[in-house]
């Protein structure tokens, strides 16, 4: 996937996940096994509101695709277990 596509799908409706997806996109994604950041492109298909309730603990997804980029979206941003 382009980068500047990316980087516009990164960019969200809410501010607090535009502040965990877009320093993930800059510092973490270049670094993905290619596996990984196709994960990355089905997490941007999610809705908001889940994204955010996943990031924050308040749930897991289901698919376990999702849930392995969210655990490395929560590793490499500092969002600590509740």
């Amino acid at each position: 996937m382009e980068r500047n596509r990316l980087f516009w799908g990164s960019r969200r409706g809410m501010l607090e996940l535009d502040l965990i997806l877009l320093p993930f996109l800059e510092n973490v994604y270049p670094g993905l096994e290619q596996a990984d950041k196709e994960r990355y492109w089905k997490l941007l298909e999610s809705e908001d509101q889940e994204m955010f309730a996943w990031f924050l603990h308040r749930q897991d997804p289901e698919d376990a695709e999702l849930k392995r980029i969210v655990d490395i979206v929560r590793a490499n941003t500092g969002i600590n277990a509740r």
